[in-house]
């Protein structure tokens, strides 16, 4: 049991509740960043499954001042959530893909409101550098400070078949280099991309070994006017079914520390937006699936994570 819950798995909304002693939750951002993987930079078109959003919810639009999207943020989660405290979570495209000095106006904006008690800064490994990262790191000793890399899997072949635009060792450059600073890392990764079962746990193990802070598990899915869209209506992809997939999200958090946060299990991407597989609607059906798996096979995250 993990936080005074019935979760098998490190919920991070129980771990925020727990940490903070009231509800957290995320406050969606959008400072209108871009992406190397999308302006020509590293290479047109972007990774196959991002669509024109950069995988962002659309809570707001970045018309609006960053100070303006957290204000409508608490209170919109204030009014549906109950929620008493927030974080500022960058969350669309690359948010360290811009000079350090804008970033910091960037960032302090988004952290002036006094129900603010961190910061979560989604970005791409090939992103960051020292100084930004010395940026982040200024503000972990007032707020919950996280930095999210897309990873996505660990093995080389996947990333370039998706065109992901950096390879698992620019990954861990930039892991390291963050860690060092004492910066909490988050970890995104795709289940059901082209590989193997025992490629998808090689990915869990690694990880493991790592001592992640967090992890963001995603099923691969197609959203309108992506290239993986594409790939499927011409029938060149299939898509795990929904047993499978909780089945692989237990085998991967078995192989997590029980220390790891998980941030995500299921749901991917709005509804209007999504093409298939189409029982990734279902967000708390999956949820619900993964929490009987974990019972059925009297397992929990961690069950299987060699301690070094």
């Amino acid at each position: 049991m993990f936080n005074n819950t019935d979760k098998r798995y490190n919920q991070y909304s129980a771990h925020l509740k727990n940490k903070f002693g009231v509800k957290v939750y995320k406050i969606t951002l959008d400072a209108g960043f871009s992406c190397p993987n999308r302006d020509g930079t590293i290479s047109t078109g972007g990774c196959i499954f991002c669509d024109e959003g950069g995988s962002f919810s659309k809570a707001h639009s970045n018309i609006l001042p960053i100070a303006q999207q957290v204000e409508v943020g608490i209170k919109n989660l204030s009014e549906r959530f109950k929620a008493e405290k927030f974080m500022s979570y960058f969350q669309a495209y690359s948010n360290t893909y811009k000079p350090v000095k804008e970033l910091e106006k960037i960032y302090n904006n988004a952290l002036k409101n006094d129900k603010i008690v961190g910061i979560s800064i989604g970005t791409r490994p090939d992103c960051v550098d020292n100084e930004k990262l010395d940026l982040i790191s200024t503000y972990k000793n007032d707020y919950y400070t996280w930095i999210e890399y897309g990873l996505q899997s660990i093995h080389d072949k996947t990333l370039k078949f998706i065109n992901r635009g950096h390879d698992y060792d620019c990954f861990l450059k930039a892991y390291e280099k963050t860690k060092e600073r004492g910066i909490n890392v988050c970890v995104h990764v795709i289940i059901g991309m082209w590989e193997t079962h025992e490629e998808i746990m090689e990915t869990a193990q690694k990880l493991g070994e790592l001592g992640i802070d967090g992890v963001k598990i995603h099923m691969l899915c197609a959203l309108k006017n992506t290239k993986l869209a594409q790939m499927y209506q011409d029938g060149e992809v299939k898509f795990m079914d929904e047993d499978e997939y909780v089945n692989c999200v237990c085998d991967f958090l078995e192989y997590l520390p029980p220390q790891t946060t998980i941030h995500r299990l299921a749901g991917n991407g709005l509804k209007t937006e999504l093409i298939a597989p189409l029982w990734l609607g279902a967000k708390f059906d999956c949820l619900n699936k993964i929490d009987k798996e974990f019972i059925k096979r009297n397992s929990y995250q961690g069950l299987k994570y060699i301690y070094n």
